[in-house]
């Protein structure tokens, strides 16, 4: 059964505990008093209101509360507010009926900004309540049934947070995605997860299966594909409002297993590569709920979809694709398989002649070395494009940072028998090279390629994100689609 989250005015009388906040320059005895929260009681506990610091005392009605810090006052935005919503309800999980009374911190704001506040609750509280237990034979019980959220009040608020809410549920469906295991997530079952989303959301979807790819001389998927026993497949979905200002598309890589091919990983580096497919993952989770935000300019996605393996007729080193534009490519390590078949979708967005590109993809474990594993890395072909995808992505609470495209280093793919090679012939770089080469194929089309290789799993568990897939990218895209305008 899942949690019914719940926005009112202020929080009921029949809850079993209640979430508050304190922040780290509001601690004094006299300041917790007024609250009705026990100072001694919470000193005792060694809590001192820094962010992240959780406490659980009886208040001064009786009532069971677990305060949360959030550091100091003048620093809680919405990002520390969609932390806390995660935060409240992964602490509050053993009571069956939870109050939330967190959004005091917006009193006084303006409109704007205490809607703002209630959509980044509401985000938090449906990521924080994440589960993932398909394949678990006996799932721990779920105790927590409802949770209602004070201080929401007027229909701004109140839609906001229920727009906050299909947010949050976008995330978690790309998660389900990329924590499906490769052998049932195949092509073919990631195309009907896509056919779902598009009648569930009323838009347009067209599902290529190989003829039809075979038809349009998509080498890159075809050539990745050769050593799978399961057909590809290639997906492209559109959202069309009435009277649309300009075309986005969203690019997202959907390698449903990636083996390395006959490049093959070690046995440890295949563990977690079911998620090679978190790029379209993120392209679906956008769409799921993209008439929750409305954008104003129509949407397509291209989603190319297979598994790279090494079965007896798989692509070798040394073999030559043709993609969809034209250009050949020398296939040096068949474990660079991604930026083959983004080369084909890239090729066929330039052809529809869109506004301008956003790609995802698992593309290099070399971002993880140089940005970390909560940093995503963007390029982009064009400054101020690349520019309003950073700010969509800050606007949202995703973070990523810029990446050159230096001219100089589009030598390193130089073929000594084909238009390109898919790896570099330096070894440094990585992430850099693979976005140069995956730009030879948008030519003056507006274009970011976000490689979110190290973002879109976590092995650590956190209040937003829970080990496993995490969702990255969906609210960037959201924000992007919802603010673009051509």
């Amino acid at each position: 059964m899942a949690i019914k989250f719940t926005p009112v005015g202020s929080v009921p009388a029949s809850v079993d505990a209640v979430v508050v906040t304190a922040a780290s320059d509001r601690m004094s005895a006299r300041a917790l008093r007024a609250r009705g929260l026990p100072a001694a009681a919470l000193a005792a506990q060694g809590f001192t209101g820094a962010a992240d610091q959780i406490a659980q005392v009886v208040d001064a009605e009786g009532r069971t509360t677990i305060v949360i810090g959030v550091g100091p006052s003048a620093g809680v935005d919405v990002g520390r507010l969609r932390r806390v919503g995660a935060q409240a309800v992964r602490s509050g999980s053993r009571v069956r009926r939870l109050g939330v009374d967190v959004l005091g911190h917006v009193d006084g704001a303006s409109l704007a900004e205490r809607t703002e506040a209630a959509r980044a609750v509401a985000e938090g509280l449906v990521l924080g309540s994440y589960r993932f237990t398909d394949y678990r034979s006996e799932p721990a019980a779920l105790t927590l049934a409802t949770v209602t959220v004070a201080g929401v009040s007027g229909q701004p608020m109140t839609d906001a947070f229920s727009v906050g809410l299909k947010i949050g549920a976008a995330q978690n469906l790309a998660r389900d995605l990329v924590n499906t295991p490769g052998g049932d997530l195949t092509p073919a079952a990631l195309a009907e997860e896509a056919r779902a989303i598009a009648a569930r959301e009323r838009l347009q979807i067209e599902i290529l299966n190989l003829a039809r790819i075979e038809r349009l001389q998509l080498g890159g998927l075809l050539g990745v594909n050769r050593g799978s026993t399961h057909e590809p497949r290639f997906v492209k979905i559109t959202y069309s409002p009435r009277s649309p200002k300009g075309t986005l598309a969203l690019v997202g890589k959907g390698i449903t297993f990636d083996s390395g091919g006959l490049s093959i990983k070690t046995g440890e580096g295949m563990m977690t590569m079911k998620m090679d497919m978190a790029g379209a993952a993120a392209v679906l989770g956008c769409f799921s709920a993209i008439r929750a935000v409305a954008p104003r300019c129509r949407v397509i996605g291209y989603l190319p979809m297979t598994d790279n393996m090494s079965d007896g007729d798989a692509t070798r080193p040394g073999d030559v694709l043709t993609i969809r534009n034209g250009t050949t490519v020398e296939v040096l390590n068949t474990d660079a398989e991604g930026r083959l078949i983004l080369a084909d979708a890239l090729s066929l967005a330039v052809e529809d002649e869109v506004d301008a590109i956003v790609d995802l993809a698992t593309l290099t474990g070399a971002v993880e070395i140089a940005l970390g594993g909560r940093i995503a890395a963007v390029m982009a072909n064009d400054d101020d494009w690349r520019d309003t995808v950073e700010s969509a992505a800050a606007a949202a609470g995703e973070r990523m940072w810029p990446l050159p495209l230096p001219a100089d280093y589009r030598s390193f793919l130089d073929s000594d028998v084909a238009d390109l090679r898919n790896i570099s012939r330096s070894r440094g770089g990585g992430t850099i090279t693979a976005g140069i080469f995956l730009q030879q194929f948008v030519g003056e089309t507006p274009w970011a390629h976000l490689d979110i290789a190290a973002t879109a799993w976590s092995d650590a568990d956190d209040a937003e994100s829970p080990k496993g897939g995490t969702g990255y990218g969906v609210r960037t895209l959201l924000e992007l689609a919802r603010t673009f305008t051509g």
